[in-house]
C-alpha cells in the first residue's frame, strides 16, 4: 500500500513538473521578432499612422544585417556605428535567405539595438531602439510600405540583437522568396515566417513527452516491488 502511494506521489509530482515545462517551452519559443512588428504597429496605428505588412523575406533580411556584426555590440549604433555595404545585400543576404536579388527594394528606415541583457518585444521598442527624435521620425515616417524584425543573440546568448529594417517597396512584390518559402536560418528569430523561433532550442513539447514518459517508468520500478 506504502509503495503505492510513494507511486502515485511520484506520478503527480513528474506531471507538475512536465507542465511547468511545457508551459516554459512555449515562452521560450514563442517568436519575439513577430512580437516586436506587433509593438511596432501598435504604435503606429495609436499615432494615427496606417500599419506596415510584415515581409517574411525583409524580415529575414535584417537578420542577415544582425549577424554581419558578427557578435560585435560596440559596432552597433552611436556616432561610430557601421552599417553593411550595400553590395552585401544582393551578394550575401538575400542568397542566404533565398530571396530573389531582383526584388530587393530601397530601405527607407532602420532600427538596430544590442545590449548584453535580454529583453521582450515590448520593452527592446522602447527602451531600445527608440532612442531620440530621429528614431520616432522613422517610426511614423508614412514613406515606409513594409517592415520585417529579427532578433537573435551570438551563439545562443549574450549579446543579445534587435533590428527592424524598413522598406517603401511594394508589399508582396518585393522581397519574395526564390522557391515561395525562407531558409530558415539558425540562430535567430525573424517576423513572418511562420515559426515559433528560428533560433529556438532543440528541446521540444515532443522530447518532453519521452522524458515524462522515462521517468514515468523509472518512478514505477521504484515503487513496484522486485
Amino acid at each position: 500500500m506504502t509503495k503505492t502511494i510513494t507511486m502515485c506521489y511520484l506520478l503527480l509530482s513528474l506531471s507538475i513538473v512536465y507542465a511547468a515545462t511545457a508551459n516554459t517551452q512555449f515562452k521560450i519559443t514563442n517568436n519575439p521578432a513577430d512580437k516586436l512588428v506587433a509593438a511596432i504597429n501598435e504604435n503606429r496605428t495609436a499615432h494615427k499612422v496606417p500599419a506596415l505588412t510584415d515581409n517574411p523575406g525583409l524580415a529575414c533580411i535584417a537578420l542577415q544585417y544582425i549577424k554581419a556584426y558578427q557578435g560585435d555590440c560596440n559596432a552597433v549604433g552611436g556616432p561610430d556605428g557601421k552599417k553593411p555595404p550595400e553590395s552585401q545585400f544582393a551578394e550575401d543576404f538575400a542568397p542566404n535567405c533565398g530571396v530573389a536579388a531582383s526584388t530587393l527594394a530601397p530601405i527607407s528606415g532602420r532600427f538596430l539595438g544590442c545590449q548584453s541583457k535580454y529583453v521582450h518585444a515590448p520593452e527592446a521598442f522602447s527602451e531600445i531602439l527608440i532612442r531620440n527624435q530621429k528614431s520616432l521620425d522613422i517610426l511614423y515616417s508614412k514613406n515606409h510600405t513594409q517592415l520585417g524584425a529579427a532578433v537573435t543573440g551570438t551563439d545562443g546568448g549574450s549579446p543579445y540583437f534587435w533590428c527592424v529594417l524598413f522598406s517603401s517597396g511594394k508589399p508582396n512584390k518585393t522581397f519574395t522568396f526564390e522557391t515561395g518559402v525562407a531558409k530558415i536560418t539558425k540562430p535567430g528569430c525573424f517576423s513572418g515566417a511562420n515559426d515559433e523561433c528560428s533560433g529556438a532550442s532543440d528541446w521540444s513539447p515532443l522530447s518532453g513527452i519521452w522524458l515524462f514518459a522515462t521517468s514515468v517508468l523509472m518512478a514505477m520500478g521504484l515503487a513496484l516491488p522486485l
